[in-house]
């Protein structure tokens, strides 16, 4: 499906992979699956923006997927996030979607908002806010018609 879609269709904190459509090249061949893997990977979609004006200019609609961690059990040295355009030429699929009941821990309210944790329950994401530390943190339960929306699984447009 089309970025646009995943823009419109996926509730934030789905898991979405992307593709460029070519196959992955050899083990053997560093470089070119290092260039390969930048087109092709999957990631958490945790920061949706609508496009907008700013005087004459119309900036593009985007979405952020966190793509992983590098670091050590306990400390995080490098966050790997991906943000594409509404306009990308890449295709996307849902691979899972937020369980109904589950709470996201967003970094603030408002529309700038990025989630920072999904976890499956209130309780445990209260639990995990404690440990954190995110002093303008919001909580946000899934809920079953965002859970369930559109179908996405294994569609493709």
């Amino acid at each position: 499906m089309s970025a646009s879609l995943i823009f419109d269709l996926a509730p934030i904190g789905s898991l979405v992979s992307w593709s460029d459509g070519t196959p992955r090249p050899p083990e053997s061949f560093r470089n070119k699956l290092a260039a390969w893997e930048t087109r092709n990977s999957q990631g958490r979609l945790i920061r949706k923006e609508a496009p907008r004006r700013l005087g004459s200019y119309t900036a593009p609609g985007f979405f952020t997927l966190h793509e992983g961690d590098i670091g050590s059990k306990t400390i995080i040295l490098v966050t790997i996030r991906r943000t594409f355009g509404l306009d990308s030429d890449l295709t996307f699929r849902v691979i899972a979607r937020p369980a109904p009941g589950s709470v996201r821990i967003f970094d603030r309210a408002g529309d700038t908002r990025e989630v920072l944790h999904l976890d499956e329950d209130r309780h445990a994401a209260e639990a995990w806010l404690k440990t954190h530390r995110y002093p303008g943190a919001v909580l946000e339960e899934v809920t079953d018609d965002e859970a369930a929306a559109a179908g996405l699984e294994g569609r493709a447009a």
